[in-house]
């Protein structure tokens, strides 16, 4: 069985974790059964030997921040820097697209509009169209989102694949087999809505309504579809 390894790069709420679980078993219920999945705190434990050592690997979400440059997240981002180089696939997401940019020399930050949550279309470019992780999906598609930190610069070797109108990096390709995506695959609407429930507080003090944000929260099943691409990626190599 091809090997895979998540790169878990945080903890959700305590109130989501106790009901769904955390990012880890969100990620391992959508990814192919016929995969054998191991999970790694990189924030607490050591990484995983080299990363040659895996058919593919798996960068979570965090409520950490990139641009903190916390110790175990630089170690994390040359190590994914060195897993690119040996061209064993890789997909981040969230903070793991974030950290995937900053360790091939994009910058991460603070998005200058604030937070982007919630479900939103996410709009591909035509170089999605023969990509072998986006292709055949729709040209723009509903997805689960919640950042206040982006991508602002893109490595240089990037090719861009999809945006919408707040988040020009939505997500994008470095070499054959390395993508990061700014939206959350592994989210069910459930999940979403939890998060929309907990962050309601805050998103009322930054302007945003989140009764509003609820309301239009829908299943986004093209960009679930991600994680099991990903796996067929892994799985024909």
């Amino acid at each position: 069985m091809p090997r895979v390894v998540i790169l878990k790069t945080g903890t959700t709420y305590p109130t989501l974790r106790e009901t769904f679980g955390d990012f880890d078993s969100w990620f391992v219920a959508r990814l192919a059964p016929e995969l054998n999945v191991h999970v790694v705190d990189v924030t607490v434990d050591d990484l995983p030997g080299l990363p040659e050592a895996w058919d593919g690997i798996v960068v979570t979400g965090s409520p950490a921040m990139v641009s903190d440059r916390e110790p175990w997240s630089e170690r994390t981002a040359g190590w994914l820097a060195d897993a690119v180089r040996a061209e064993v696939p890789v997909l981040g997401v969230c903070y793991g697209h974030q950290l995937l940019a900053h360790a091939l020399g994009g910058e991460a930050g603070f998005h200058p509009g604030g937070r982007e949550t919630g479900t939103h279309q996410v709009e591909l470019l035509d170089t999605a169209r023969e990509d072998p992780l986006f292709k055949g999906l729709p040209r723009q598609f509903p997805a689960q989102l919640t950042h206040r930190q982006s991508v602002l610069r893109l490595p240089e070797s990037a090719v861009l694949l999809g945006r919408n109108e707040f988040e020009p990096h939505q997500a994008f390709r470095v070499g054959p087999c390395a993508w990061g995506v700014q939206f959350h695959p592994e989210f069910s609407s459930e999940v979403m809505r939890a998060y929309l429930k907990v962050q309601a507080p805050d998103l009322s003090k930054e302007g945003l309504d989140a009764e509003a944000l609820l309301a239009t929260v829908v299943d986004a099943p093209a960009a679930s579809s991600l994680l099991d691409r990903f796996s067929q990626v892994v799985m024909n190599r």
